[in-house]
């Protein structure tokens, strides 16, 4: 038996855990495959579902298991609304094993009575490393690099690929949350002067300590060599970098994204890459990815993808085994709050005492 007390059923391509100490009225749903640990440390609370390691639930099997779930693992390709919490009348707890959590209707979960909880920090060592790690890529024009060696088999030395030191250049960071202040730290001693934007300062001695100059967004973008965006996906950050913000900046400047692909307009990504004005783009994460947003993009602009001066990786900003292994306990244990009756630690919510009936608030929601 690969857990202490636990049985394991297959079918369908899943796997359904039960403890011997687990209550049968909770079920738990996993979208999308997890470690072994989490799958024991959920099978302690009740009985779950997760998809076999090898494959992913079809939307078909998802939606009907939650149909009878009470707990949700969420990841970040799910996307939570009305339309997908009236498929989950019995749905009290959604555990997200993410930071960011603009996917999800927070409105519609509280007025379902719902918690929601999200990971708060186990994202921001990895995600400020894979940071650094494009910004020297691209600038060191890394990807040109490989294709050339694999390409030809040989290697010899050449008077071209000449690309852009960090040393000495000036760094702009679009945001100073947990993540900007984690990419600062691992600028240090790479010699570079760091601007950044914030609305609100951080501390003076956290300032002075990671040798940051604080200026407002129009000031930033002309003078930076490099443009690192650390600022979550919400109204006032959706297509912040657009074509006039872009017009602004530095030529040649190279920006990275590793936080949500519709902080920037990617169509004024691909015109400025064009022109000139940027003389790379790194990312991590894309406008088809932000499913809370109307009219989103099914895919990467080809343009976008065809660009020469350009460096992508597919959201691996936490995919660090040990880091997804922890993000996933935690989230674990937000849900064992829910089961034993107290807030989730990590709560991004509050529902209210659910004074009226699922079904009056379903019939409300399908009515608009």
């Amino acid at each position: 038996m690969p857990f202490p007390n636990t049985w394991i059923l297959r079918y369908n391509g899943a796997y359904n855990y039960m403890t011997a100490h687990a209550s049968s009225s909770k079920t738990i749903v996993a979208s999308h495959r997890v470690f072994p640990e989490t799958l024991a440390a959920l099978g302690e609370i009740g009985n779950v579902n997760a998809p076999n390691p090898r494959q992913q639930f079809a939307k078909p099997q998802l939606h009907k298991l939650a149909k009878n779930a009470d707990a949700f693992l969420a990841f970040m390709p799910d996307k939570i609304d009305d339309a997908w919490l009236l498929r989950a009348p019995r749905l009290r707890m959604i555990a997200a094993a993410l930071k960011g959590y603009d996917n999800f209707d927070l409105d519609a979960c509280t007025r379902r009575g719902i918690w929601v909880s999200n990971v708060p920090d186990l994202l921001t060592a990895p995600t400020s490393e894979l940071t650094i790690g494009l910004m020297i890529s691209l600038a060191r024009k890394i990807r040109a690099g490989d294709s050339r060696i694999r390409k030809s088999g040989q290697s010899k030395w050449q008077p071209d690929l000449y690309g852009t030191g960090i040393c000495g250049s000036t760094v702009g960071l679009i945001g100073m949350g947990m993540i900007g202040i984690a990419i600062a730290e691992r600028l240090q001693g790479f010699g570079a002067t760091l601007l950044y934007f914030e609305k609100r300062p951080i501390e003076k001695n956290l300032e002075t300590k990671l040798k940051l100059t604080r200026c407002a967004l129009p000031e930033l973008l002309p003078r930076c060599d490099f443009l690192v965006i650390a600022v979550p996906l919400n109204t006032g950050t959706y297509h912040l970098l657009n074509d006039e913000a872009l017009a602004t900046c530095k030529p040649g400047a190279l920006l990275i994204n590793p936080a949500r692909g519709s902080v920037v307009d990617e169509a004024a990504v691909i015109r400025a890459l064009e022109s000139g004005q940027l003389s790379g783009y790194a990312a991590d994460v894309f406008a088809c990815e932000d499913l809370s947003l109307a009219g989103h993009p099914k895919s990467i602009p080809s343009r976008l993808l065809k660009h020469p001066a350009t460096l992508f990786t597919p959201h691996l900003g936490s995919a660090v085994a040990s880091v997804r292994r922890d993000i996933e306990l935690r989230a674990a244990a937000n849900i064992a709050d829910w089961a034993c009756g107290r807030p989730p630690r990590d709560a991004i919510n509050h529902p209210m005492q659910r004074k009226i009936t699922i079904a009056s608030v379903s019939s409300k929601s399908a009515a608009g």
